[in-house]
């Protein structure tokens, strides 16, 4: 029973889990002695009592399960410290598996394999809103894992997620655990949907999936929490965008209390028509029953979805990044993806005021502002000299995370601070920024992290020599890095968003006058050559030094520019972009041959461009964006 035969199983028919473990339990006839004197605690049994863990898969072997669950549900370290348990986390579940794996085994045949999933449940901590660090939840399932791997599992099965950090920590510890273990299992996870339509935590299920699939899963799916009737909606979304193979293990019915008991009244024939369905029209290939399924549920399930052939599923996984809440695809249908560039030190005075003062609610709120001012995505920076980048990133997004809907770039020059901000995201998020300044040591770093956390990446076109200026150099440093993301890090071409260079032209400067020029056509390049891949722009950089009112038209003209060459997203204050039409014709031409270092009658195209704005002080101190008010915005809009 290895488990590469469990994966084969899986593209050779639908495979039937057990049913529900605790209610299962609970209709034993066992004394508070069995559990060990730690009422509550079910996985105690498996020290105690494991004759009642046999009878429990016995019942479910009976009848033709094709898998069963450890009896680990509540056993990562974290729920076994509320028993005074914690220390015996790895022990627990090596025997547990170890009760499972006999069973199995005493009940396979050449015709049917038997096999052993290790549970690893939520726990009853809530990551997310800050019940426990991402660290503490990782040991907690790497012990667990452990544990399972020792006792012979098949695979692991990180279940019931209702916070998507809880999960994260939880699949890369499953992941870790087996690195450790040198073994490579089958990896699935299940997540659940309240009576809400949104995990615990608010999570829609589309960020579940933008936040999981980069993982490294074998299969993705639902349970628990409802009954099968209100899981089509979220298994209709897997079954279109999920590439993963689709578990569920629906609850028998929502529950109801008589006589303080919990009482479920799914019968096993509506159980078996919900799977027929499943199976049939969303191509489910792991079906199983929750809480309150019996034997019953489960011997109706075998014998019923005999014959029902999986639907032929073409899944088209949208590419995207995630909040906490919800999934946001690169490709947005009537605009760029912006990203809001007023939470960075670097570029905004008030948010660096804000830093030096340490007001982290009022940095927090400059993040949750930006989706109403019409982000969607965040850009995070707060690297500032003589600051540790690590602790102010972790205050931050701490707070910010739960505030906002929308995802957030975490942008450092430090992979400290990125892992900082990662370790409290159990979204996607973006990673700002990788190059190959100095060789690639860092951007080996920050890559391996990425992945590691399911993250997509910046990646600017600077190498040894320095920052790209040449649209031939940018797309020759796109692809060295482009190979080394994919092939080496094992990164898909659509996480990774190539910045061709944004540096100013109002300076004068005789080197830089093509810049903008060479830009744009590194960014049509860098897409026409380099399939799959995006791009991204820091676009005030090419006003830099001018005034505010030349500012906002130039940047917004270049946002014209680079849409038109291919640009799928530019960091930049959305407010401060203006439309084409609210440009007037000169300004729009002057903006234009000053990006493209066009030179009309032998004039300068700077000068003819700052020209047009000389009833505006050019001596004026630059007004932070982030400080305008709505008259100044009026103003600039000239």
């Amino acid at each position: 029973m290895t488990s590469p035969s469990l994966l084969d199983a899986l593209q050779e028919r639908v495979l039937v889990l057990d049913g529900a473990t605790g209610t299962a339990l609970q209709r034993m006839d066992l004394s508070l002695d069995d559990f060990g004197g730690l009422e509550g605690c079910n996985e105690a049994l498996n020290f105690w009592r494991p004759d009642a863990v046999e009878t429990l898969h016995r019942s479910y072997l009976d009848v033709g399960a094709d898998a069963i669950l450890t009896n680990t549900f509540g056993a990562s370290g974290l729920v076994l410290a509320e028993y005074d348990l914690q220390e015996r986390t790895r022990e627990l579940n090596r025997v547990s598996a170890g009760i499972a794996r006999r069973m199995a085994d005493s009940y396979a045949t050449p015709d049917k394999l038997r096999y052993v999933i290790g549970s690893m449940g939520p726990g009853t901590k809530l990551p997310s809103l800050g019940q426990a660090t991402f660290d503490e939840v990782h040991e907690a399932y790497f012990q667990q894992a452990l544990g399972l791997i020792e006792g012979g599992v098949d695979a692991l099965l990180v279940e019931t997620v209702y916070d998507l950090l809880q999960g994260k920590a939880a699949i890369i510890a499953a992941k870790d655990a087996m690195a450790e273990m040198d073994r490579r299992l089958p990896l699935f996870c299940t997540v659940t949907i309240e009576t809400t339509g949104q995990m615990l935590v608010g999570s829609e299920i589309s960020a579940a999936l933008t936040a999981f699939e980069p993982l490294g899963l074998d299969a993705l799916g639902l349970n628990c929490a409802t009954g099968p009737e209100m899981m089509h909606e979220h298994l209709r979304y897997l079954a279109a965008h999920s590439p993963l193979p689709i578990m569920v293990q629906p609850n028998a019915g929502l529950p109801r209390v008589e006589n303080d008991q919990a009482v479920y009244d799914l019968s096993a024939q509506e159980l078996v028509d919900a799977h027929r369905t499943f199976i049939g029209e969303y191509g489910a290939r792991i079906v199983g029953g929750c809480c309150g399924t019996t034997p019953e549920h489960i011997a109706a399930v075998v014998e019923g979805i005999a014959g029902v052939v999986p639907a032929t599923r073409e899944p088209q996984l949208e590419e995207a990044v995630s909040s906490l809440f919800v999934s946001v695809p690169f490709e947005q249908d009537a605009s760029f993806l912006i990203v809001g560039e007023r939470a960075n030190a670097n570029g905004s005075r008030r948010f660096k005021r804000l830093l030096a003062e340490e007001n982290w609610e009022e940095m927090a709120n400059v993040i949750r502002d930006q989706a109403k001012e019409g982000a969607h995505v965040v850009d995070v920076c707060v690297d500032y000299v003589g600051r540790d980048g690590a602790p102010d990133m972790a205050r931050l997004v701490g707070l910010a995370r739960g505030r906002t809907t929308l995802p957030i770039m975490l942008d450092s020059t430090e992979a400290p601070v990125l892992e900082a901000g990662l370790k409290l995201l159990g979204s996607k998020p973006i990673l700002n920024s990788v190059h190959l300044e100095d060789g690639g040591a860092r951007l080996d770093q920050v890559l391996t992290t990425a992945k590691r956390f399911g993250a997509a990446v910046v990646a600017l076109v600077i190498d040894e020599e320095g920052q790209a200026r040449t649209a031939d150099r940018k797309v020759a440093i796109a692809k060295r890095i482009h190979q080394l993301a994919t092939e080496k890090h094992g990164l898909r071409s659509g996480d990774l968003l190539f910045d061709a260079l944004t540096l100013p032209l109002g300076s004068g400067q005789e080197e830089l006058r093509n810049d903008g020029r060479e830009t744009l056509e590194a960014v049509r390049r860098i897409k026409q050559e380099i399939p799959g891949v995006r791009t991204i722009l820091g676009v005030s950089n090419i006003s830099f030094g001018l005034n505010p009112a030349s500012r906002q038209v130039l940047n917004s003209v270049f946002v014209e520019e680079a849409v038109a060459a291919g640009l799928d997203a530019a960091i930049v204050n959305a407010l401060q972009i203006l439309p084409t039409h609210r440009i007037p014709p000169e300004q729009h031409e002057a903006s234009k041959r000053l990006i493209y270092n066009e030179w009309v009658d032998g004039k300068d195209p700077l000068q003819a461009f700052m020209a047009l704005f000389t009833d505006v002080d050019l001596q004026r101190e630059e007004i932070d964006l982030a400080e305008q008010t709505v008259e100044e915005r009026l103003h600039l809009r000239i």
